[in-house]
């Protein structure tokens, strides 16, 4: 991104855009967090598990060498034990591997939610460009992780050296202590570095995280152009918008005046309105409206009319209260009654048919 596109996107990223990253594999996440979360979890998980897992580990290794004359008979090539032993070893250490993957798995679910995104597991074949490599690492963005990384490492360093410290006096009794009592001190000062060394890298992800999602936040922001072009794409052009609209309406005349021939009667202003009524006692309790318009389209509705046979009677006052009240397909207004009752009667009258 060059700098005069980064001046020019100043607006945050939409909804759309944030999903399109997303579904690309770009997403504000810090491995910091998933190492420290494994490695405090991990090593307290080894402190509580350990007993159990030591003492199985015992077992095993006990009864191997009380029946070594017996497996070296059975088991010359003393493959079958050492394949029963690697199993054993394995589903000892099940647990903790279980408790390590939910750990990791917990915390990158935490970071950036849970969605399986196909496209970012697609092969990139420009990353084997080493040109583009090259300038990669010569870049401000490898300086800065560079300058983070040595930190990183300093900090660690330093407060691992500091815990050591306060236990050196410790050290010095470890040669009198038994195998039991040796473990057992071990296992302490390790849990307490580990955990320390969790605490101190678990401060430092979280400050990376927060740098992450800086830089995120920037990488995906958008120029006004962009937003309107988005905005464009997903809602349509004005001009397509309107053509759809323009075709919606055509549509719709196009069947309303194939319905005008189905009408007893077109009710005009005489020039300017025309309302097609129909009375069919089967689907209405009372005349309804099949269709309307004025000016162009009421000529055209006349039209229609007297060329399929439908009477076409003026009667202003009515055709523009019938073309104010009502819709297409609505029922005569109960105070038209009359008057449209009045017009269908004549209109029977004049086909020889009953008015009901």
């Amino acid at each position: 991104m060059s700098d005069q596109d980064s001046q020019d996107r100043t607006e945050r990223a939409s909804s759309r855009r944030r999903e399109k990253a997303r579904e690309e594999g770009q997403v504000a996440k810090s491995m910091d967090l998933n190492a420290a979360a494994v490695l405090g979890l991990g090593f307290l998980a080894i402190y509580m598990m350990g007993p159990y897992m030591a003492h199985n580990i015992m077992e095993l290794m006990r009864h191997t060498m009380t029946h070594a004359p017996q497996i070296v008979f059975s088991d010359p090539t003393f493959l079958k034990i050492f394949v029963d032993s690697l199993v054993k070893f394995f589903l000892l250490l099940g647990p903790l591997f279980g408790i390590l993957l939910v750990v990791a798995f917990a915390v990158n679910i935490a970071q950036v939610g849970f969605k399986i995104t196909p496209k970012a597991l697609e092969p990139k074949f420009d990353k084997l460009d080493l040109i583009k490599g090259a300038k990669k690492i010569v870049s401000m963005k490898s300086l800065v992780q560079l300058i983070k990384d040595t930190l990183k490492l300093t900090v660690i360093g330093i407060a691992a050296y500091k815990t050591i410290e306060s236990d050196f006096d410790t050290f010095f009794l470890l040669p009198d202590m038994s195998i039991f009592q040796f473990a057992s001190v071990m296992g302490k000062l390790t849990l307490g570095l580990a955990l320390k060394m969790s605490g101190v890298i678990f401060v430092i992800a979280a400050l990376d995280y927060a740098y992450q999602k800086f830089e995120f936040e920037k990488s995906i922001r958008m120029s006004k152009q962009d937003l309107k072009d988005e905005h464009k794409d997903t809602e349509g052009s004005p001009q397509l918008k309107a053509r759809i609209r323009q075709v919606q309406r055509d549509t719709a005349r196009s069947r309303m005046m194939d319905s005008v021939p189905m009408a007893d009667v077109v009710v005009t202003n005489p020039t300017h309105i025309a309302v097609a009524l129909k009375y069919d006692t089967e689907k209405s309790e009372a005349p309804f409206v099949l269709a309307k318009g004025e000016r162009k389209i009421a000529q055209k509705i006349k039209l229609i009319a007297k060329e399929h046979g439908v009477p076409v009677i003026e009667d202003k006052p009515l055709a523009r209260a019938l073309f104010k009240i009502c819709d297409i397909g609505d029922i005569v207004p109960q105070n038209l009654f009359k008057a449209v009752a009045e017009i269908l009667a004549h209109v029977y009258k004049l086909k020889g048919k009953k008015v009901n």
